[in-house]
């Protein structure tokens, strides 16, 4: 009996020990995880849609060539007195038609960076990265008088790399989250359901204004009439973000107030 005592007390000795093994192990991991979300939530990241309950959306047209469809859209929105709307530039396409990029800055259209050549930055070295940001700053800077602070990358394209370096170039990069597909030519009607069907509050609409892009004057302004009829009002991307952080300052105080 005493024997079985002595083992017994042996097994739960090692029992203990392991137990308390794998809680210092699991104690270990959950804080490697912790760390790992803290410092994932200092990383730049892309701006794909806002957090907000109010029925705002902003409208983006991204342009690297062409003069045929700027106009017809510009005219669309002033006739539907949209006031709030981005359009990303491509810093060439802005330098070969300054007058086209007057209007849409004397319009009070958001202008924000299109890149330079318009390639996969997450395919270029670093310092090539640099150099096709701050090259379209220069030029946009130059062409509109008024140094852009967003960037929507060439084909949405981007790393964690261009995201560092456009963040330390001052730069938001801006993605979206409803995907018009204008740009494949699918169809007026085709185009005004995809947006209208997936549109919500904070939503970032990504929209052409480049020459392929030939349906996008004919869908906009069922676009703007079936949003409006949902209650929708149309921002720029600045204002948008604007809101959020508005909302989160609320939020801020409100924690704040409830601790005194």
């Amino acid at each position: 009996m005493n024997v079985f005592l002595v083992v017994n007390g042996k097994r739960i000795k090692q029992f203990t020990f392991i137990a308390v093994a794998i809680v210092f192990a699991a104690g270990i991991i959950y804080s490697e995880k912790t760390n790992v979300s803290a410092f994932a939530s200092e990383l730049p990241a892309a701006v794909y849609s806002v957090p907000t309950d109010k029925k705002m959306v902003a409208l983006t047209f991204d342009i690297s060539w062409g003069e045929k469809r700027p106009e017809p859209i510009l005219k669309v929105l002033e006739e539907k007195k949209v006031k709030g709307a981005t359009f990303f530039l491509s810093s060439p396409w802005a330098k070969a038609h300054p007058e086209l990029t007057a209007r849409i800055a004397k319009d009070g259209y958001e202008i924000g960076s299109h890149g330079f050549k318009h390639d996969n930055y997450s395919e270029m070295e670093d310092a090539e990265i640099q150099k096709q940001i701050q090259t379209a700053h220069q030029m946009l800077s130059e062409v509109t008088g008024k140094a852009p602070t967003l960037i929507r990358l060439p084909n949405g394209d981007f790393d964690k790399r261009v995201l560092t370096i456009a963040d330390k170039l001052g730069y938001t990069v801006i993605q979206w989250d409803t995907d018009s597909q204008d740009y494949k030519n699918i169809g007026k009607d085709n185009i005004v359901k995809r947006v209208v069907s997936r549109a919500h509050p904070g939503d970032i609409i990504l929209l052409h204004a480049s020459d392929s892009a030939l349906q996008t004057q004919d869908a906009l302004p069922e676009i703007i009439d079936q949003l409006r009829a949902k209650g929708y009002e149309f921002v720029s991307v600045s204002e948008l973000i604007q809101q959020a952080e508005v909302s989160n300052q609320q939020v801020e105080d409100q924690t704040f107030k409830s601790w005194k």
